[in-house]
């Protein structure tokens, strides 16, 4: 077997198939429109110990997060000895196990093939509901992660094949609207047993030996990848500062910094000198924090072809005890993406002006969550909506930035539709446009943040917004001019308006309101004057730019 190197190939390639139908399975048997239309989830795969090695497309912010949490999942059942075919393990702690708050649910099969563990197959997902203070479970309010859902810290929610209905009641009575978060649970089954089904019938062609050869070679082909790609990177350190902004009436923001060591080697991140663990949910847990860092590690690389274990290897990451990127329990972290995110981007900061080939200007680095509750007016049914926003991305240095897309935590997911959002919830939405008031100037124009209006249409709604870049603007690079806010105005029916505000939790509002919700526009790339006239022109006439604009910002006088 190991002169067949067409085998080991097929093998391989099979294993990072099997991580995109795992990805197909669960979006087609979901419940929730956040994992069939958004695709707020991930897939994948681990070898024996716990190593990633295949993960389908989804959420970036869950690149790496399944490796820790089967890792978690082998040392708690006595280094898998405890483990039986047919059991599947069930964990959200965002403390012990790869976690990033208890919305994202995490589900462990181990693979058997003649009473031994050859695989884990592992899964991801955000649930609708997992309980706690707020509906939808996410709150900008909280000041203890026991206000923000169910903890589950790797229980068997199968065993040898049996459902524990003992966990499964606890689930349905502890979260509100349990159709859609059971459903998804049992889509989660439904995929892991997708990758089982695919890795016994490659140990049943080609051998387990040669599936586990595979398996190693692939993680050392990853290793070999990123020891390639570390010669291309610059050497030395880089440093950033910046803030994880929160709710400014209860602290924030909040000071981070960074400082990057490159070498041929290694790839190191410290983030000491950060403000300490805070009592709302704007903190991150190590694990949170190590997702991030894996994305922004993953975009400094390149285009690389495998992504496993084996290419964070060289990736350290180094934090104070109990920081605001690495906070330990019982701090609150329902809002964890925007610190982890945050942390992310000061990496991006602290290394763009050394990689303009790489690295573009800054974006609105925000999931900008918005949360809308109440009673649907048609039935009088309740409804939740959780949704993330896209907005402008930062300009390049030979293109625009990228319009009305998700921050680099979202990664490959989808807006909810504005067809579907109405017709599943009897919400009406006024406007769904491009946001073009200050992105970013330069040779290259930061890109377009969007504008969605809401009425409400029925008394006693509510509507809960977490907004990172509210108070610091995207950077802009190279003479670029910095994007704009994100922000959230409500306007009243009686011609009052509360805003524009970054953060709020449970705000109630009355049939009339409107809601407009507002994201940031990318930064900008080189000095504005340097931009084409063939550029300006279109952007007029697209009316991206106003006239106004045009001659003040980028000194432009054929109009």
């Amino acid at each position: 077997m190991k002169k067949d190197v067409f085998a080991v190939e097929i093998i391989q390639d099979s294993l990072l198939a099997i991580g995109d139908e795992m990805f197909v399975a669960l979006a087609r048997s979901s419940m929730s429109p956040v994992i069939y239309e958004v695709l707020d989830y991930a897939c994948g795969l681990t070898d024996a110990k716990g190593n990633l090695i295949s993960q389908g497309n989804g959420v970036t912010s869950f690149i790496g997060m399944l490796s820790p949490m089967v890792q978690r999942v082998i040392e708690k059942f006595d280094n898998g000895k405890k483990l039986h075919e047919g059991d599947v393990i069930i964990i959200n702690d965002p403390y012990v196990g790869g976690g990033s708050h208890l919305s994202d649910v995490g589900l462990v099969l181990p693979i058997f093939y003649n009473g031994e563990i050859i695989a884990y197959s592992a899964n991801k997902a955000h649930w609708t509901e997992v309980g706690g203070m707020d509906p939808g479970s996410f709150t900008s309010n909280s000041n203890e992660i026991y206000q923000e859902g169910l903890q589950l810290p790797g229980v068997k929610l199968y065993h040898q094949g049996e459902l524990n209905d003992a966990v499964y009641e606890i689930i349905s009575t502890n979260v509100r609207l349990s159709e859609l978060s059971i459903g998804d649970m049992f889509a989660q089954v439904a995929a892991l047993k997708t990758g089982e089904k695919r890795i016994a019938e490659l140990c049943q062609k080609f051998g387990a030996e040669s599936v586990k050869l595979s398996i190693q070679k692939l993680l050392d082909k990853g290793e070999k990848i990123v020891e390639h790609e570390l010669q291309h990177l610059p050497k030395g350190e880089f440093y950033a500062e910046d803030f994880i902004e929160g709710d400014p009436l209860k602290g924030g923001p909040y000071p981070i910094k960074v400082k990057v060591t490159i070498s041929d080697e290694e790839f190191i991140c410290d983030f000491r000198g950060s403000h300490p663990a805070v009592n709302v949910p704007m903190n991150c847990s190590q694990f949170g924090l190590m997702a991030s860092v894996r994305v922004m590690f993953l975009a400094l690389l390149g285009d690389i072809d495998v992504i496993n274990e084996g290419v964070f290897k060289r990736l350290t990451i180094i934090t104070d005890d109990n920081s605001i990127v690495s906070a330990k329990r019982p701090h609150p972290v329902s809002m964890n993406f925007e610190a982890r995110i945050g942390a992310a981007d000061l990496i991006w900061k602290a290394l763009a002006p050394h990689l303009p080939e790489r690295l573009s200007a800054g974006h609105l680095q925000s999931v900008c969550t918005f949360i809308l509750t109440g009673k649907n007016p048609e039935n009088d049914e309740s409804f939740l909506i959780v949704e993330p926003s896209v907005g402008g991305w930062g300009a390049a240095n030979d293109e625009d930035g990228q319009s009305g897309q998700y921050c680099m935590g979202d990664g490959e997911t989808y807006n909810l539709p504005v067809e579907i959002a109405e017709t599943k919830y009897g919400i009406q939405i006024d406007e769904y446009s491009l946001n073009c008031d200050g992105a970013g100037a330069g040779q290259f124009r930061g890109g377009l943040g969007v504008r969605r209006v809401y009425t409400v249409n029925h008394n006693g709604q509510k509507v809960s917004v977490n907004l990172g870049r509210h108070q610091f603007a995207p950077f802009g690079l190279n003479g670029g001019g910095e994007g704009s806010h994100n922000y959230l105005i409500i306007h009243k029916k009686d011609g009052t308006k509360i805003g524009p505000v970054g953060v709020l939790a449970n705000y109630e509002l009355q049939k009339g309101d409107r809601i407009e919700l507002v994201t940031a526009t990318g930064g900008g790339y080189g000095h504005p004057h340097e931009r084409s006239t063939e550029a300006i022109e279109r952007d007029l006439l697209n009316e991206y730019i106003s006239v106004e604009v045009a001659k003040q910002q980028y000194g432009y006088h054929n109009a």
